[in-house]
């Protein structure tokens, strides 16, 4: 029969290389395939929620107006959009929501965090999903988007030409 002080020498090293174990598989499994989502930090260890990249302010407080009987979002050339059940939006966008979308006018105006929808040659009908990398290649500049709830980022790369749309409002 072991001991209790003997027990404690072979559970000490276990747990170390268990918790190493651990923190090292959180850090390098958060590396998506192309490396544009950063790793896990020290702060998100110590219970410190991470910055994540949100919407840009598409609408100035100006052109919100909210008044006793209605609500008037003076958006110019705006469109509605409801969605389907895909799951991949969970928990922003599901089924019963609706959003407002605008036309982006230029490159320019599409930002890291900003939900786009777009076409892709990879799916049928629009998609609707983050942005969550921006660059530039021979051809010019593209977006990488990912589903909030997708593990991981949409194959291919979204050329300004497939977006169809940029959500300014989601209504619940």
């Amino acid at each position: 029969m072991l001991e209790k002080t003997s027990f404690k020498w072979y559970l000490l090293p276990f747990l170390t290389v268990f918790m190493l174990g651990w923190i090292a598989g959180s850090v390098f499994s958060n590396y998506s395939n192309i490396g544009l989502e950063k790793p896990l930090s020290l702060g998100v260890l110590i219970g410190l929620s991470p910055e994540i990249s949100s919407p840009s302010d598409h609408v100035p407080e100006k052109d919100i107006h909210v008044f006793d009987e209605n609500i008037i979002l003076d958006i110019k050339d705006a469109k509605w959009a409801s969605f389907t059940d895909t799951n991949s939006m969970d928990p922003v966008i599901d089924t019963g929501a609706n959003s407002i979308e605008i036309r982006p006018k230029s490159e320019n105006d599409i930002k890291m965090g900003d939900i786009i929808s777009f076409r892709t040659g990879l799916a049928e009908g629009i998609i609707i999903h983050r942005v969550v990398g921006i660059g530039n290649d021979d051809s010019g500049r593209y977006y990488v988007t990912k589903g909030d709830n997708n593990p991981s980022v949409d194959p291919g790369k979204v050329r300004f030409g497939d977006i169809e749309g940029l959500v300014v409002a989601v209504v619940y």
